[in-house]
């Protein structure tokens, strides 16, 4: 069965740091891409960041760029979001997904398995 289970969200002041992890039991996990989505309320899905599962190239939304950072551990099957400089507009459910040998994207409709979702809230 796969699953996706996302956790490190919580609360946390603006302009500070939290760091996400998604276990997964896709298998091989080294064979998925894996993104990062997010959904704040009244809002649809959009992307934050992903990293390919081959070259391990990794992509951005570009007003996350130089605040986030992606990466993964093929080893624990765990692909990471570290977010810095936290604001409130970052308030929303993140979730992780996953895309089996797909090149980069930023389409929701690309991914074939999704976590639960974890929530993070950024106060001013």
């Amino acid at each position: 069965q796969v699953r996706l289970v996302e956790s490190g969200g919580g609360l946390v002041q603006a302009g500070g740091s939290l760091r996400l992890s998604c276990a997964a039991s896709v298998f091989p996990f080294s064979s998925y891409t894996m993104g990062w989505f997010r959904q704040a309320p009244g809002t649809e899905r959009e992307f934050v960041a992903g990293i390919t599962w081959t070259a391990y190239i990794t992509y951005y939304a570009d007003s996350m760029k130089g605040r986030f950072t992606v990466s993964r551990d093929n080893a624990k099957n765990t692909v990471y979001l570290q977010m810095n400089t936290l604001k409130p507009e970052d308030t929303a459910v993140y979730y992780c997904a996953a895309r089996y040998l797909g090149a980069r994207s930023t389409s929701e409709n690309d991914y074939v398995y999704w976590g639960q979702g974890t929530q993070v809230t950024v106060s001013s």
